[in-house]
């Protein structure tokens, strides 16, 4: 049982060394460009990716392809996986070959080194289950991870979008030229919005309906202030008022937002801070500057008391 431990620490430690070399060298983020990338065609959203899928994510996407999904539950996964900038048809199938996976790795590691980690044989179950669990909900607790990751991005990228908008505006650019350019100027710095930009300037180049391409973009994303920019595209673009002032008055809300949240997780610290000081900070204070004067007392009282005694 020793070396089947060393066994699978010495497999999991390379697994580790190559996902990392894989990402930190060798073109970081192809599995993802895999699992759906940007629309081939268009200089706005790059390249296209024609390289074919590798070995790995060939047998995920079969193992997928072979698991019985029910329409609502790919729905919701599709859309997940849209919001996180996963695009394409397979992403689906590679996400749910990546739970399979996953979950059998998981519940067999545990099963081998049950006898290792405890003696205790309802501990044995609890483990395996625990780590069947971490299998079968990880992957999607991480996607909701990404998503989150991505919407606070694109939130971030916002004013300075909006800023760049309005300059394109008052010199003359119409919103369809203007958004346009936005995607081609923040492809480098804000890369997420880019690539939302340049899929709602397509849809648009396409035939599509300005509105419909703009509530296309808010749904695909799920940015609560993305959807109030495009209800103010909207109802400026209905009504014929002022575009560029529009964005003007919203980009300054956003920022003045921004401050506001900085602000309040600011005045959020001293409450935070409570429990750490009262645990960590003040047990090692009251060591340092009580610590000397209670050895002290130990050394000299003690001893007196049993003279007393005596």
């Amino acid at each position: 049982m020793a070396a089947l431990i060393s066994l699978g620490l010495f497999v999991a430690l390379m697994i580790a060394i190559t996902v990392f070399g894989y990402r930190r060298y060798a073109k970081p983020g192809r599995v993802y460009e895999q699992l759906g990338g940007p629309v081939a065609g268009d200089p706005l959203l790059g390249e296209a990716v024609e390289d074919a899928p590798g070995l790995v994510v060939s047998l995920i996407r079969q193992i997928g392809d072979k698991i019985p999904i029910s329409p609502q539950d790919a729905g919701d996964a599709k859309h997940e996986l849209v919001a996180a900038g996963f695009r394409g048809d397979r992403a689906v199938s590679t996400l749910y070959g990546i739970r399979i996976l996953l979950f059998v790795a998981l519940v067999v590691l545990a099963f081998l080194l049950r006898t290792e980690l405890t003696s205790n044989p309802v501990l044995r179950v609890v483990i395996v289950i625990a780590a069947g669990l971490a299998g079968f909900f990880g992957p999607f607790l991480y996607l909701e991870r990404m998503v989150d990751k991505r919407r606070e991005e694109l939130r971030y990228s916002l004013p300075d979008a909006l800023d760049l908008m309005v300059v394109s505006v008052e010199a003359g650019l119409g919103l369809d030229q203007a958004i346009q350019y936005v995607a081609r100027e923040l492809a480098v710095t804000h890369k997420d919005l880019s690539e939302e930009f340049g899929l709602l300037h397509l849809e648009m180049r396409a035939g599509k309906r300005r509105s419909d391409a703009l509530r296309n973009l808010a749904d695909r994303t799920g940015e609560p202030e993305l959807r109030k920019l495009i209800a103010i595209l909207i109802q400026t673009d209905k009504f014929g008022t002022s575009m560029a002032e529009s964005l003007r008055v919203h980009s300054d809300f956003l920022r003045v937002r921004r401050r506001q949240q900085a602000e309040e997780r600011a005045g959020k610290v001293g409450v935070k801070l409570v429990f750490p000081i009262f645990f960590f900070i003040m047990p090692a204070m009251l060591l340092v500057a009580a610590g000397p004067g209670l050895l002290q007392v130990f050394k000299y009282l003690f001893p007196m008391m049993r003279q007393f005694r005596g």
